[in-house]
């Protein structure tokens, strides 16, 4: 039996010790530990982003064994794919902890390792920042190597062709890896996706690539070399009428296959020697190495624990906020033909899929182009139609501009749909929905609510079906909620009016959205104690329910807000800033998340760390509820 190679790697020199013809079995290796601490044989199991590195495995072995980190640069794209590169760097002996509370975080990050020189979480960042580095490294006069890897999704960020429009002029050494599995999340789609694929199939290019792999592995004299770029770019412009990437300034190699590690290795050798800036495309197979990932890209993207044979997921008969938006669109569509949906490179993960299959003429999926998809929106908008526009929150905040100067500007007919509007757990501050109220309670005009639960999700729905005043905007959690079952029928509720669930004199608790429960929760703890405790689901974040909010707050000791988000410029905020107003000096207790970035791990341990728990709440309220006093009137002298 031959020993096994990864318990012996700890560090970039360990996988240049090892010798080339071990490398595929290392590879191996390195496939069977991502199934094994990702899935159900790892008793803490959260998952991951499984598909994406299994795809990467030979690439990032040939570039630590090609290049030296931390002195070398690695960016990755979105960074989802780094946990090849965690594993090589030091940390395998906690790759088991990782999207765990105190373990590895499933992205990059700077403070984590001095082999993470740039952290991310959102596509389309890895071309712009790597070519800062390099200038940076150019200015001081260094001589280390900055690689950008990224993925063919990266290419329908329109952020990509910015960084590339200026690559040529700033720098003359630097190293694009396009490794090109044809997805993102989803099938990547669109004329970029459609134009990597005719490069990739020609079967004259392929031919050309072949022998030009040759040629990089043989590496030739000068005279070779300047020949063979000669021929290459005379056939290139016989196929397509313009290679983009050499317009643009860089030279152009492949594609070649990115799972030959020897290939990858002697291909890396050559391009470090070049003073130009290079782009080498490279194929690879999202899942490599694991059926069930092969045979469901999407769904083995980002996943949770699963039982490793089979690649089976359980699944909770509750229907997700995600789920349910997708198929409650698709039954309103039914009778409104102006409805249509839009998301970016996510119809899975929004739930839009469901969407998809129902109204297919009715569906856009633009890519990873969150600002082109509000635009978009926009558009259809101005043409009568009612898009509703599915987004993680975190994805939002790029096309805040579009959303503030595009759609709330002029006044369009736009549902903003919010997924992850909170925290957003194993994913970590990237991920976290933790700033969308305070981005858009600014913006003149706009609608924002959020649900209690899924009956009144749904109602929400309905209601921004039939809202044609300008943009309206909802925010929901990942995962499910209470489980209550929507009405058959949903019915459209009245714009910036609350709902009292408990009434009380002393306290009045509002837990907005999904915090309703916690509020509930702290009230029943307080009424324990003798303390009347009122309960409002306030549904509108703007407009906020003024009428309720003063009746409330003129009778009781303390109001507290209890909410999913950001304490600075959120829900809490607005509640103060309305009664400071008004002039009632009823004391505000604010339940959120603290003024800072959130660590990746379980909602539950997170709220309890920060404070979100009807226990903490309940204390700061009991340290604000006036001392009791003997409540009988003392008689007349």
């Amino acid at each position: 039996m031959s020993t096994s190679i990864l318990p012996t790697i700890n560090s970039p020199a360990d996988v240049k010790a090892v010798p080339e013809r071990d490398l595929p079995l290392l590879a191996q290796e390195i496939r069977d530990e991502l199934v094994r601490v990702l899935s159900e044989e790892n008793p803490n199991s959260v998952g991951g982003h499984l598909g994406p590195n299994l795809g990467v495995v030979e690439l990032t072995l040939a570039l630590h064994r090609v290049f030296s980190t931390p002195k070398d640069k690695f960016v990755f794209d979105v960074s989802h794919q780094g946990y090849v590169h965690k594993i090589l760097t030091g940390r395998r002996d906690r790759f088991h902890t990782i999207r765990q509370y105190g373990g590895l975080n499933g992205f990059l990050l700077r403070s984590e390792s001095e082999h993470d020189c740039y952290g991310a979480g959102h596509a389309g960042t890895a071309l712009s920042a790597a070519l800062g580095m390099a200038v940076g490294r150019d200015r001081k006069g260094t001589d280390e190597n900055v690689v950008c890897v990224a993925g063919d999704a990266a290419f329908t960020c329109g952020v990509s062709y910015e960084a590339l429009n200026n690559v040529a002029e700033q720098t003359k050494r630097f190293i694009v890896v396009l490794n090109d599995n044809e997805w993102s999340i989803a099938k990547n789609v669109g004329a970029i996706a459609t134009y990597f694929n005719k490069i990739a199939t020609h079967p004259t290019y392929a031919h050309l690539h072949e022998k030009a792999a040759q040629f990089v592995e043989m590496i030739g004299g000068k005279h070779a070399k300047d020949l063979a770029h000669r021929i290459e770019a005379g056939v290139k412009h016989l196929i397509l009428p313009s290679v983009i990437f050499e317009e643009l300034g860089l030279r152009y190699y492949g594609p070649i296959d990115g799972h030959d590690i020897p290939l990858l290795i002697r291909t890396f050798e050559f391009l470090k020697t070049q003073n130009e800036p290079v782009l080498l495309h490279i194929l690879t197979q999202k899942g490599k190495g694991y059926d069930p990932a092969l045979k469901q890209p999407d769904k083995f993207h980002g996943l949770g624990r699963f039982e490793p044979k089979t690649g089976r997921t359980s699944s909770s008969a509750t229907p997700t906020y995600s789920e349910l938006l997708g198929k409650t669109l698709a039954r309103f569509a039914e009778s409104n033909n102006k409805l249509c949906a839009i998301t970016g490179a996510m119809p899975t993960g929004t739930g839009l899929v469901h969407f998809a299959e129902a109204h297919p003429d009715k569906y856009y999926d633009v890519g990873i182009a969150e600002e082109h998809a509000a635009l978009f929106a926009a558009g259809l908008a101005t043409q009568g139609f009612k898009p509703f526009l599915a987004i993680y929150s975190t994805f939002m905040q790029r096309a805040y501009d579009m959303i503030v100067h595009d759609i709330a500007l002029q006044g369009l007919n736009v549902a903003l749909c919010m997924d992850r509007g909170g925290l957003s757990g194993d994913d970590g501050p990237t991920h976290h929905g933790l700033f969308d109220i305070g981005y858009l309670r600014p913006v003149p005009g706009l609608v924002h609510m959020q649900p209690k639960d899924e009956e009144e999700f749904v109602d929400m729905l309905w209601t921004m079906a039939n809202y044609n005043q300008g943009p309206i905007a909802i925010r929901y959690p990942r995962g499910i909620g209470t489980g209550a079952k929507p009405k058959e029928q949903p019915r459209i509720l009245e714009i910036g009016k609350a709902e009292v669930v408990k009434h009380g004199t002393r306290v009045a608790i509002l837990g907005l959205g999904g915090m309703c429960q916690m509020a509930e929760e702290a009230a029943r703890q307080l009424e324990a104690q003798g303390i009347s405790t009122a309960v409002i689901n306030p549904r509108w974040i703007k407009p906020l329910d003024t009428g309720t909010l003063e009746f409330f707050a003129r009778s009781a000791e303390v109001v507290c807000t209890i909410e999913d988000h950001v304490l600075p410029n959120g829900f809490g905020c607005s509640v103060i800033e309305h009664l400071n107003d008004v002039g009632i000096r009823t004391p505000v207790v604010r339940i959120g998340w603290p003024d800072q970035f959130i660590e990746h791990g379980s909602v539950d341990v997170l709220r309890k760390k920060h404070g979100l728990t009807a226990e903490a709440a309940v204390e700061k309220i009991l340290a604000a509820v006036k001392p009791a006093t003997d409540s009988k009137p003392k008689s007349a002298a």
